[in-house]
């Protein structure tokens, strides 16, 4: 899981929470708001949970999203563990960063919103060929869709 940065055309800023599981690189979802947080990420984290359950570990940089009281009591409550990475270490979580970088050069960069929806109907559209449609040099360029089935 990780945070990036956007704006719309007006230059109003906002964020996105990506998140993706490292064992198949499937993008589980991204949510996109001015401000986003720790309780807000935790409901989206609980929806996503509702389709693909609860992970048993969460790796993430060492935040103030994910060190709080209400992270810290919300992962335990779930039984995860949090794996941080060390401060200034991305590599450490290189499939999200990875993926940040392809999101950032296919998505981020190619668009200019206009507002908070069309950046999440754009995105939404982009996850879904995203997930189905390509190959993924890490999954030895196979579909996403199609290596789930190999699992």
């Amino acid at each position: 899981m990780d945070f990036m940065s956007g704006s719309s055309r007006n230059q109003r800023g906002f964020r996105t929470f990506n998140v993706i599981d490292d064992f198949n690189r499937e993008a589980l979802g991204i949510d996109i708001a001015v401000s986003l947080p720790v309780g807000v990420i935790t409901r989206y984290l609980d929806k996503l949970a509702e389709y693909h359950g609860y992970p048993l570990k969460i790796r993430v940089d060492n935040g103030p999203e994910f060190t709080g009281n209400t992270f810290i009591n919300w992962e335990k409550s779930h039984c995860i563990t949090i794996k941080y990475i060390n401060s200034s270490s991305p590599y450490q979580n290189d499939y999200i960063e990875q993926f940040n970088r392809t999101y950032l050069t296919e998505v981020m960069d190619l668009y200019l919103f206009n507002n908070l929806k069309q950046a999440r109907k754009v995105i939404e559209k982009w996850l879904t060929i995203y997930n189905t449609e390509r190959f993924h040099e890490a999954l030895s360029n196979v579909m996403l869709i199609e290596y789930k089935t190999l699992e």
